[in-house]
């Protein structure tokens, strides 16, 4: 069946011209990389969402229980910060990176790495210094891509917040040095202020 019908493409290419048989490449070569592309920025899309985050049971178990309830699940303002919003950079390149870094995790989901609570409570101090030296390194990107130290109104916070954040904001310091443990349970250990991490 499909060499009766290379056949009968290879005998109309031979009366078509070069222009037309030019065209139908280039138009079968887009709708490929239309579909690719759209079927890639879905997927991105798909595996930002909680309830991709979730599936596992490892996730939901473990450090979504510990996100419920906290500040970035439940607040006045009803805005909510899911999974992606924290642990997935936002620029392109450094998304499809970070996209690729967690496909290798997925390899520990199949293994049972931390299948159980307590895998899980073995490596969490691991598993945080993995995720806070990722966020040192990038200056707390993702937290900066809500919260804005020109946004800030120091006028409603207590005079400790204010110069915290006046020297944390005169030195580059990474949110992640002071707020941590915010949605996630702290581990046991030095936390991230003490990670000496190269830029």
């Amino acid at each position: 069946m499909l060499a009766a019908w290379f056949g009968r493409l290879r005998q109309r290419c031979q009366t078509c011209s070069r222009v037309t048989l030019g065209a139908g490449v280039l138009f079968a070569t887009l709708a490929v990389c239309f579909v690719l592309l759209s079927a890639g920025a879905y997927g991105l899309a798909w595996t930002n969402t909680m309830e991709f985050c979730i599936g596992c049971h490892e996730m939901r178990e473990n450090v979504y229980a510990e996100y419920k309830g906290t500040i970035h699940d439940k607040n006045r303002s009803g805005v909510r910060a899911v999974c992606a919003n924290c642990h997935v950079p936002h620029e392109p390149l450094a998304l499809v990176i970070r996209k690729m870094q967690a496909s290798m995790e997925v390899w520990g989901h199949l293994t049972g790495k931390i299948d159980t609570k307590e895998k899980f409570q073995k490596l969490r101090y691991e598993l945080a210094v993995k995720e806070w030296t990722r966020m040192k390194k990038n200056g707390s990107q993702e937290c900066r891509n809500c919260h804005h130290f020109d946004a800030m109104d120091a006028e409603k916070q207590n005079e400790r917040a204010r110069s915290r954040h006046a020297k944390a904001q005169a030195e580059g310091t990474a949110c992640i040095d002071c707020h941590f443990g915010i949605a996630h349970n702290e581990p046991d250990g030095p936390g991230p202020k003490e990670l000496k991490i190269a830029k």
